[in-house]
């Protein structure tokens, strides 16, 4: 009888192991889609997202277009001379820019030594590898992202302290914002 039972409850949690997963993501992506049509006021479910996709990929392939650049970049120094929307405006698109586009910052995984005593390291990404504008010449800037959490900590270290690691970024932030389970397949 007891095996049973037991038989019951691995196949109960096989089971939440898929279908947690599987069904949390059809709710987000079932509330960002409502939330999206509510907001443009469309009938059809799921229309939103699709004009919204649209034109950002419009305004992407002309943000790539030479005339429009320009453009682009007497909008940007309009921006940045706006003292609050500086602020707002730059973090964001700094933010966005780090994870997609020419410059992105978490593409560098690194193993930081934070506690030699106790031999404790930690994964995170170099967001700059040279500091010397600020006077600091064998330091680098690391980003260690916080397991289950959209948060981390930012951190300027020397370099001895940090070892480049063979894993591609998102492997490593995968890795890193599931608390080490995933573990490092490569997709």
């Amino acid at each position: 009888m007891e095996t049973n039972f037991r038989k019951i409850i691995r196949y109960f949690f096989s089971g939440m192991l898929f279908i947690v997963p599987l069904v949390a993501t059809a709710y987000v992506i079932y509330i960002s889609f409502t939330w999206l049509d509510n907001l443009l006021g469309l009938p059809y479910p799921g229309l939103g997202f699709v004009i919204i996709l649209g034109a950002i990929t419009v305004f992407g392939y002309f943000t790539s277009n030479l005339a429009f650049k320009t453009f682009s970049t007497w909008f940007d120094h309009g921006m940045n001379r706006i003292p609050m929307v500086k602020l707002i405006y730059s973090s964001i698109k700094d933010l966005i820019g780090a994870f997609v586009g020419d410059k992105k910052k978490f593409s560098k995984p690194v193993l930081v030594l934070l506690n030699k005593e106790n031999n404790l390291h930690q994964i995170g990404f170099v967001t700059q590898a040279d500091l010397s504008e600020l006077g600091l010449k064998d330091m680098i800037s690391v980003y260690l992202p916080h397991a289950y959490n959209f948060s981390g900590d930012h951190f300027v270290i020397s370099r001895d302290r940090v070892t480049p690691l063979n894993i591609s970024g998102p492997v490593a932030m995968k890795y890193v914002v599931s608390g080490g389970v995933s573990g490092f397949a490569r997709e």
